[in-house]
C-alpha cells in the first residue's frame, strides 16, 4: 500500500490560515469520469481458464476444508501452479494478475481471497499495518504498509502471505471488509498513476478509494500530495488535516504537512507539526530502527547502538533489532555485547531458517574471538 511522501516543488504563497479556521474535510468525493473505475466484483472476477484450474485442482477433488486449503495454497504458491512473480510496480485485478503472472502483496491477496471464496472457503483481506521489508534486488530495507490473506478454518484463522521479504510487523493481521479492500486497491492505483504522470486518472482513483472508505488515511495523504502537485495548497492542506483527524500520528502525513507549511512560509504551523512528528517518531520502533541503520551505515556506531536499543525498548521480541544491535556492538569493538545480542536474536528467530543463519554467525564469532585471543588461524 502506498503512502507517498511529498515530492512536488511548491512555489511561495501566502501563509496558510490556522488549522482551527479550516472547513471540515470534504465528504465522499465524486468519482471523476476520466477512466473506468472497477468495483469489487470486477476486481475479484476470476477469468474462465483460472476458474477451470481451480475446479480441477481444488474443488473437484473434494475432501475436508483443510484439504481444500492445502490444495489451494499449493496451487497458488508452489511450482506448477500460478507461478506468480513479485512485482511492486503495479496493482492488478485478479484477471490482470493471472494474465501477467505478476503481483504485489495486494494483488496476490486479492487472487487468493477470490479463489478461496470460489472454493467455498471463508477468506478476507487482512491489514498488517506497518512492516519492515527488505528487497534483495535493491538491498534496501523499507518501512511500508502491508496486506495479506486470512482464511478461516473452523475456529482458527490462517494467514497466507506472498511476500517473504517481511522482516517485522507492528501489529497482528486484522481482517477488513471488501469496502476497505477496494479502498486499498484504488489508493494503490492512484499513487501509481500519479507517479506515471496522469493526475486526472490518479484523482479518479483516489476519489474512488475515499468513496469506498472515507476513513482511509493513506488515500487522504496521497490526495494531498496530488493536490499540491497541481498547485492547490489549500486543498492539499485540507486533505492532510483530514488524514490527521483520523490518525493524529500518521508519519507520512505529518512529514508532508511540515514540508507544506515550510514552503508556504508558515513557520509557526511548521514548527507545531514538526514537534508532533518528532514526538511520534520517538515512540516509533520502526523509525528508530531505520535511523539506527543510517547511523550504522555512516560509521556512527554509538548512535546506532542508542537507536537499536531504543527500538528494542519500544518493541522487544524482534530478532532483527537484536541482530542490528549485535552488529553495531561488534563494529564498535565490543564482541562480548555483540555475542549476547546475537544469542538473543537466535532465541527470537522466527523460523528454523532464520535461526540457522544466526547459529552460523554465532559460530563465526566464536572462531573470530578464538583467533583474536590465541592468534590461531580461524577455521
Amino acid at each position: 500500500m502506498y503512502a507517498l511522501a511529498l515530492a512536488a516543488a511548491l512555489a511561495a504563497s501566502p501563509a496558510a490560515e490556522p488549522a482551527a479556521a479550516l472547513p471540515p474535510p470534504p465528504t465522499l468525493p465524486t468519482v471523476q469520469a476520466v477512466q473506468h473505475i472497477p468495483g469489487i466484483d470486477e476486481v475479484l472476477e476470476i477469468p474462465p481458464d483460472l476458474r477451470a484450474m481451480l475446479q480441477e485442482r481444488v474443488i473437484a477433488r473434494g475432501g475436508s476444508r483443510e484439504d481444500r486449503i492445502e490444495r489451494l495454497a499449493a496451487m497458488v504458491l508452489e511450482a506448477g501452479g500460478l507461478a506468480l512473480e513479485y512485482d511492486n510496480d503495479r496493482t492488478r485485478t485478479v484477471a490482470e494478475t493471472w494474465r501477467d503472472r505478476r503481483a504485489n502483496c495486494l494483488s496476490f491477496t486479492l487472487v487468493f481471497v477470490a479463489l478461496a471464496r470460489a472454493a467455498g472457503l471463508e477468506a478476507r483481506v487482512q491489514e498488517v499495518g506497518e512492516v519492515l521489508a527488505w528487497y534483495q534486488d535493491a538491498g534496501v530495507i523499507y518501512n511500508a504498509n502491508h496486506v495479506n490473506a486470512g482464511i478461516r478454518n473452523g475456529v482458527q484463522r490462517q494467514t497466507v502471505d506472498l511476500d517473504s521479504n517481511i522482516l517485522a510487523t507492528r501489529d497482528r493481521p486484522r481482517g477488513v471488509s471488501d469496502a476497505r479492500a477496494i479502498a486499498h486497491f484504488h489508493n494503490n492505483r492512484g499513487a501509481e498513476l500519479m507517479a506515471a504522470g496522469d493526475p486526472a486518472a490518479a484523482r479518479a482513483s483516489l476519489d474512488a478509494s475515499l468513496a469506498s472508505d472515507a476513513g482511509f488515511v493513506p488515500a487522504w495523504n496521497n490526495l494531498g500530495v496530488l493536490l499540491l502537485r497541481q498547485g492547490d495548497t489549500r486543498g492539499a492542506e485540507r486533505a492532510y488535516l483530514a488524514a490527521l483527524r483520523l490518525q493524529p500520528e500518521h508519519g507520512p502525513t505529518l512529514n508532508n504537512l511540515v514540508a507544506l507549511y515550510r514552503r508556504t512560509g508558515d513557520l509557526r504551523q511548521a514548527d507545531r507539526y514538526a514537534w508532533r512528528l518528532e514526538k511520534a517518531q520517538r515512540s516509533d520502533p520502526f523509525h528508530q530502527f531505520m535511523r539506527a541503520l543510517e547511523c550504522e551505515n555512516g560509521g556512527d556506531y554509538a548512535c546506532a547502538i542508542a537507536r537499536y536499543r531504543r527500538a528494542i525498548r519500544l518493541q522487544d521480541g524482534e530478532h532483527q533489532f537484536h541482530f542490528g544491535l549485535a552488529r553495531a556492538y561488534f563494529l564498535s569493538g565490543d564482541p562480548d555485547r555483540a555475542q549476547r545480542e546475537l544469542q538473543r536474536a537466535y532465541a527470537l528467530g522466527s523460523s528454523d531458517t532464520v535461526r540457522s543463519v544466526y547459529r552460523r554467525k554465532l559460530e563465526h564469532l566464536r572462531r573470530w574471538r578464538e583467533q583474536a585471543t590465541t592468534g590461531a588461524p580461524a577455521r
